[in-house]
């Protein structure tokens, strides 16, 4: 029996019950692999012991993409606080971790899983308290701004391809349908054909897919089904079920890890090519896009302007065109 099955075994169903009985085969090794198990429960005492509940219990439970980033962080944090038993760490403990480290936001993540950690480990009662919620206080960070302005958009609608299908187009028609919708990169990297139904795109947002799981309805606009026709037309193969796809038909987004990195790598030579032959001089990301998505109105009136004017490429005297104009 592998550890996977032995897993799905708990010695406190019914069937579990010793009777003498004989167990089914490979029951006596899940029940020996759970009783060390909890075992090794009970002598949590340091914090690296914690760490390793909460990956095997806490992780599974969050989104693949911060399953991923919360690892990272238990990494980060195994070295540094590892050794400490749970009632030793104190605020102090906290405030030379994060002056040590170089990556201030990464760090300040990293802190915030090891709290929830702790805050897990007076729910599984460890502790009697948390030994430092409420007690940091630290200046905050100022988010990123970068607001990208209506003439640096009709530059990357200029950009030429040098195929009928592909890269800059498939940037190009993914800005479009971002602009107009708002969604978050995984939504519209996992929207499928079948999710464009007669009242507009369904979408179930992957931040509400493991909670209220409520679904989104964004209806039809002329400029919506024109942006979503023309990424339909410049996919590389029209047999996928994926509105955005690669050569071999496939979805960018790997499901399992979280990560698109063949979609990344094709952003960012879109940028390389923006900032090296047209007006562009500063590179921005996907996401700076929703940013103006949400800037600029509370209607798709501005965006479906913006998109209309850039079909024209009409970049001429755009340049320094402010975001009220």
């Amino acid at each position: 029996m592998n550890e996977t099955n032995v897993l799905n075994y708990s010695p406190f169903r019914p069937e579990w019950i010793v009777r003498r009985r004989v167990f089914e085969d490979g029951q006596v090794e899940a029940y020996r692999v759970w009783s060390d198990r909890l075992a090794d429960l009970e002598n949590v005492r340091t914090i690296d012991k914690l760490l390793e509940r909460y990956a095997r219990e806490v992780l599974p439970t969050k989104a693949v993409t911060t399953q991923a980033q919360n690892t990272s962080a238990l990494k980060a944090l195994k070295p540094v606080f590892g050794r400490m038993p749970l009632s030793g760490i104190k605020p102090r403990h906290v405030y030379q971790y994060i002056d040590n480290r170089g990556a201030k936001v990464a760090a300040r993540r990293e802190v915030e899983v090891l709290s929830h950690a702790l805050t897990k480990a007076v729910e599984w009662g460890y502790i009697d308290r948390h030994p430092f919620k409420g007690e940091l206080r630290l200046a905050s960070i100022p988010p990123r701004i970068r607001y990208v302005e209506d003439w640096e958009i009709v530059e990357c609608f200029s950009l030429t391809s040098k195929r009928k299908a592909g890269s800059v187009l498939a940037v190009q028609a993914y800005m479009r349908v971002k602009l107009l919708t708002g969604l978050r990169r995984g939504d519209l990297l996992r929207l499928r054909l079948d999710d464009l139904k007669d009242d507009g795109i369904h979408v179930m947002p992957a931040k509400t897919a493991n909670t209220t799981r409520k679904r989104l309805i964004i209806e039809w606009t002329d400029a919506l089904q024109e942006a979503v026709e023309e990424a339909k037309a410049v996919r590389p193969t029209h047999a996928s079920e994926w509105l955005f796809c690669t050569q071999r038909g496939e979805p960018f987004l790997n499901e399992k890890t979280g990560r698109a990195g063949s979609w990344d790598s094709m952003w960012q030579g879109f940028m390389r090519r923006v900032l090296a032959e047209t007006k562009g001089e500063v590179r921005f990301t996907e996401h700076d896009l929703r940013a103006k998505r949400a800037s600029d109105a509370e209607t798709l009136e501005h965006a479906q302007a913006l998109l209309a004017h850039a079909d024209s490429r009409l970049t001429l005297g755009c340049t320094g065109e402010n975001r009220n104009a």
